[in-house]
């Protein structure tokens, strides 16, 4: 079943409103529940999981220094959307079955409010899980401008959750950004890419089983997910009507398990002004922009004198990345921008040349270097299962910075496929990849490189939260934990992977 393309239009997610906002701060509520939504008009309508009622849900607006509460709130029912895997680390039998908990994606705040994955909660908080601590989250946002997200955290069942809705943006908003007069208002649009394959009803579907069936499972976790259909913003290729000037659109890859390779079919450039963390030091203009899942960018497109013409953006990542098959004509489309729309004021907008200082943080200010691997191992059904450093979620915490200390990480990737890393709390500067000799590692437990460092591409220098580690190569990072001490996690951002066991607390200590 081939749906249409660019026959719906783009659906822009609402700025959530607060409940209450003084001068000291600000409050909302967000209400998780299950109704049904119309992701394609040639579609029936869809039961999907969401926030305040929407999919995505609604874009959350703060300015940077503000003090924001959130009380995040499970109205959902029992029994999940889809097929849960219970052999699969906190979401045994034991549990209830359907539990969240929310994480907003790059955020910089106290461990009780970081979404911790053991700190969930049912309907009502009926019942919660062993790190729970609160019920009314707390953001400080000493972030710098950037776009972030939120999403689902649940142990075990995010890449359920997350595929049955959750998710949404999560924009900090600063002064030093808005004199730089870049396309804002109308003209700031954020995308959430995300592919999903459907049943002919037009509900969800989520397989039961991975290629190779596990028989004395009736429902086991697969070791990625790829959908046939993509879509932006909950809507299948859907098109953009725009006029003839800039406008800034923030990319996110919010899917499972694919990556994305974007580009526009007139050839024109993605003039790219930010990464994960917030905006670069100097725009660049790039023909096309890789996002491994939870990765973003921050580009400018200007369809100044383009008048009447149609533009497709494309993807031409291979699924699994890097080394699965090409899209074919379906996921290779991602949505249309349609320059029909009548330019409603001159457009003085502007992309900057320079747009602050980015320091980079020395090799030499660092205390303490860490080699942790990336791996692939069986499990007793005969399944392959991934883990960070070879340790299973529930092994003792082995990551302990010291508040305020510079670390760097050696991620040495002994799988086949590129892992997204994602650490919580903290931004982080990528210094280098590195081929070295994968066969020796695990033989001998030593690094034989291969081949020069390679400094990270040009789309990577900035803020990051969540980096590609290739296989083959060691990349290198580099961060300064802090400002708060606690327990926060690090994990692939392939969900498939991170509830099947690619995640590990670390704490920061005094």
């Amino acid at each position: 079943m081939i749906l249409s393309k660019f026959v719906d239009e783009l659906p822009i997610p609402p700025i959530l409103k607060p409940r209450w906002k003084d001068q000291f701060h600000t409050y909302y509520e967000v209400n998780m529940t299950e109704f049904k939504q119309s992701l394609h008009s040639e579609l029936n309508d869809t039961t999907v999981w969401g926030y305040e009622g929407s999919y995505p849900g609604p874009t959350i607006e703060v300015e940077s220094g503000e003090k924001v509460f959130i009380k995040w709130i499970n109205n959902l029912p029992d029994k999940h959307l889809l097929p849960v895997d219970y052999t699969v680390h906190g979401a045994h039998v034991d549990v209830p079955e359907v539990r969240t908990v929310v994480h907003v994606h790059g955020a910089s705040v106290e461990w009780e409010s970081d979404g911790y994955p053991e700190a969930w909660f049912t309907k009502g908080f009926k019942q919660v899980g062993p790190y729970f601590r609160k019920q009314i989250y707390r953001y400080d946002n000493y972030d710098r401008a950037c776009t972030l997200w939120y999403h689902d955290h649940a142990l075990g069942i995010t890449r359920l959750n997350v595929y049955a809705g959750l998710a949404g943006f999560y924009l900090i908003r600063d002064h030093r950004e808005r004199l730089l007069n870049l396309p804002s208002g109308k003209y700031d649009i954020p995308l959430m890419i995300q592919d999903k394959t459907f049943n002919k009803d037009g509900s969800l579907y989520y397989p039961k089983q991975p290629q190779k069936p596990v028989p004395e499972l009736e429902t086991s976790i697969v070791p990625e997910f790829i959908g046939d259909t993509i879509l932006v913003n909950g809507k299948v290729w859907p098109y953009l009507k725009v006029e003839p000037r800039k406008y800034r659109f923030r990319l996110l890859n919010a899917s499972n398990t694919r990556f994305y390779r974007l580009k526009l079919d007139s050839g024109q450039l993605f003039y790219q002004i930010g990464t994960d963390g917030g905006l670069m030091q100097h725009p660049i203009g790039v023909k096309e922009i890789t996002l491994a899942p939870a990765e973003r960018a921050d580009v400018i497109i200007d369809f100044t004198n383009l008048e009447g013409k149609n533009i497709i953006m494309t993807n031409d990542a291979p699924a699994p990345f890097p080394t699965g098959d090409p899209p074919d004509e379906n996921t290779g489309t991602v949505m249309q921008f349609r320059v029909t729309l009548p330019l409603s004021n001159i457009d003085t907008s502007v992309i900057p040349s320079y747009m602050g200082p980015l320091p980079k943080i020395k090799e030499q200010s660092a205390s303490k270097i860490r080699y942790l691997t990336l791996n692939d191992n069986m499990d007793k059904y005969g399944r392959e299962f991934m883990l960070l450093d070879n340790k299973q979620w529930d092994a003792p915490i082995t990551e302990n910075p010291k508040l305020g200390s510079t670390e760097i990480w050696y991620l040495i990737n002994l799988t086949t496929a590129t892992h997204p890393i994602h650490l919580h709390l903290i931004d982080f500067q990528i210094l280098d990849r590195r081929d070295f000799d994968v066969e020796k590692f695990k033989k001998e437990r030593i690094i034989q490189y291969t081949g020069p460092a390679i400094p990270p591409e040009p789309q990577e220098r900035g803020w990051k939260d969540t980096v590609r580690a290739n296989p083959n190569q060691v990349t290198r990072i580099i961060m300064k934990f802090g400002p708060y001490t606690g327990l926060y996690v690090w994990h692939c951002h392939i969900l498939e992977h991170e509830d099947y066991e690619m995640m590990r607390p670390y704490i920061v200590i005094r």
